[in-house]
């Protein structure tokens, strides 16, 4: 134990020789002053890992926590793999560099560039702290060979991220991320890493008002623009691009929650600053109860996910958030409307099976992917493409990844041009279900201190998968770690349920996986209900919420949880 501890302690004395950041070095070596052993632990218990999301973890000195010193290692490893990827004498390839207003996102995307440079590539900064979707955006507007953003998107205050893209405009899939993080592994001294004091370029607006004038594309040229919206970023940094988006398509200014308007990384407002979450809308529902709008839209703190909401008087608050598979029904419903339907519409395994009917219907090809838009992006021939949690790809030529502002755009639209037939967008929610079957959906999601309980909670249902969910036969359970003819190996497990209840439900899926972003093991559910008319909409909603709730409390009994 002994000659344990005595290696923690050489490990934490050799990483603040190197740090490069004076307050992770002071945090560090008060550590090893209190001797305080336990926490030191967790520093250096190994190391942050570079997946296929990048790097993303919880800020703070060592190995296994965001800082400068991580960041340096991950984009000389980013460098050397780009270096090696380069063909031919031609001109050094850029990478252009984005960042949110999350602590430390400034210094990151800074020692990138200073990384890039120090390798022999170009560099090139995004002008403040931009929306994620505009990072995207540049790459291939500047014929980037990679991209790299600063951001956690909407984890808690004290996490940062480090998300990459290569010259497609798409996130990394292996089996890059696997070449890339060899070579990070490969990183040597960090003192062997050079560093360019100077020679990157900051860039000027012009690339944020080219991508002002790209959002125009994914608008109806002279349709209705009569709607009144509130809109918050959730202290993020999407205001001033959505605002201005908005004002050059000719809505009404939004209303901006001001309490949530200013890019803050503290958010003070919300316990976690994803419109998800219980009591991050709140302010901008107590907003809307003033105000009246139409919808109420929000970011989440990098912008590239959009939520909806729609007034309810049934609702505690007077509004209900639409879930993210209702927003993707809708965006592709008024995509097919306004015959704009001329490509693949794709979604993820985990969302709802409502947009390959839609599809058919539209007589339009339909994909699933694995979880992520760094599978969505690259689905041939996509035109549209959503995933459940809040993020949709409105116009995939000019951002092959999720885009809130865009999305914001055409769910305006699309009300705008309701509200002028005397519609709401509940209104062709209800007309879905009843052409289509009610396609509920919700999720099961457990998060956790020790992460040792989401491998035990996949284990026991691996052992003794459940027969049956609900009452509900379960006809097909998939062990997805092997994966299947068209998606690649992930740890997930997904069950087909059979239908029942006297012909009351058509039939119900689940998946089961561990998040890819957050300590959290998360189950999606989905059950389809048959719809005869409207006026059985209300029985119809009863149903499928009670088969849901079986089945979470099923499911939460066979996991474990």
């Amino acid at each position: 134990m002994a000659s344990e501890t005595a290696e923690l302690i050489h490990q934490a004395r050799t990483w603040l020789a190197e740090d490069p950041d004076p307050e992770t070095r002071d945090e560090l070596g008060k550590l090893l002053e209190a001797e305080d052993v336990e926490e030191l632990a967790r520093r250096f218990s190994g190391t942050l890992q570079f997946g296929t999301a990048g790097l993303r973890g919880e800020l703070g000195a060592g190995p296994m926590r965001m800082n400068r010193a991580v960041v340096i290692r991950a984009a000389a490893g980013l460098a050397a793999y780009l270096r090696e990827q380069a063909s031919g004498d031609g001109p050094a390839g850029l990478v252009v560099i984005g960042y949110d207003a999350r602590y430390k996102s400034a210094d990151f995307a800074r020692d990138t560039a200073a990384v890039m440079v120090g390798a022999g590539l170009r560099a090139a900064l995004l002008p403040r702290p931009l929306p994620t979707p505009v990072l995207a955006f540049a790459i291939r507007h500047l014929g980037a060979v990679a991209g790299v953003t600063v951001t956690a998107s909407h984890n808690p205050p004290r996490d940062n991220g480090y998300k990459v893209y290569l010259g497609d405009g798409s996130q990394i899939v292996p089996p890059a991320d696997g070449e890339i993080a060899a070579e990070i592994a490969a990183i040597g001294s960090l003192a062997d890493v050079p560093l360019a004091e100077s020679g990157w370029e900051v860039l000027g607006d012009e690339v944020v008002d080219a991508y002002l004038a790209r959002t125009d594309a994914v608008l109806t040229e002279g349709s209705p623009r009569d709607v009144r919206v509130v809109y918050t970023p959730l202290h993020g940094v999407g205001r001033d691009v959505l605002t201005a988006a908005f004002d050059r398509a000719g809505f009404p200014a939004p209303t901006v929650v001001a309490e949530q308007a200013e890019p803050d990384p503290a958010f003070p407002t919300v316990a976690f600053p994803n419109p998800e979450e219980p009591g991050a809308m709140d302010l901008a529902f107590a907003t809307a109860r003033a105000a009246a709008p139409d919808i109420v839209i929000a970011n989440d703190p990098d912008a590239d996910r959009c939520a909806v909401a729609v007034p309810d008087a049934s609702a505690e608050a007077g509004w209900r958030m639409l879930r993210g598979d209702e927003v993707g029904a809708l965006l592709a419903t008024h995509l097919v409307r306004k015959g704009a339907a001329r490509g693949t519409f794709a979604t993820t395994i985990v969302s709802s099976s409502l947009l390959s009917r839609i599809a058919e219907a539209a007589g339009a090809p339909y994909d699933e992917t694995l979880t992520g838009f760094k599978w969505l992006a690259r689905v041939e021939g996509l035109r549209f493409a959503y995933e459940e949690a809040l993020g949709y790809c409105v116009d995939p030529a000019g951002v092959r990844d999720k885009d809130g502002v865009t999305a914001a755009l055409l769910v305006a639209e699309l009300a705008a041009e309701l509200k002028a037939a005397g519609r709401t967008l509940s209104d062709l929610l209800d007309d879905l279900a009843v052409e289509h079957g009610l396609h509920a959906t919700d999720q099961l999601s457990v998060r956790v201190e020790d992460l040792s309980l989401i491998a035990a909670a996949m284990e026991r249902l691996r052992e003794q998968p459940p027969t049956a969910l609900a009452g509900l036969t379960v006809t097909d359970a998939e062990d997805l770690t092997r994966g299947t003819d068209r998606l690649p190996p992930t740890d997930g497990l997904r069950y087909r349920l059979a239908g029942g209840r006297g012909g009351a439900v058509r039939g119900a899926r689940v998946i089961v996986r561990p998040s890819g972003t957050e300590p959290k093991l998360k189950c999606y559910l989905e059950v389809v209900v048959p719809v005869a008319a409207a006026n059985a909409l209300p029985d119809a909603r009863r149903t499928a919420a009670e088969v849901l709730a079986a089945i979470k409390a099923d499911l939460s009994a066979a996991a474990g949880i």
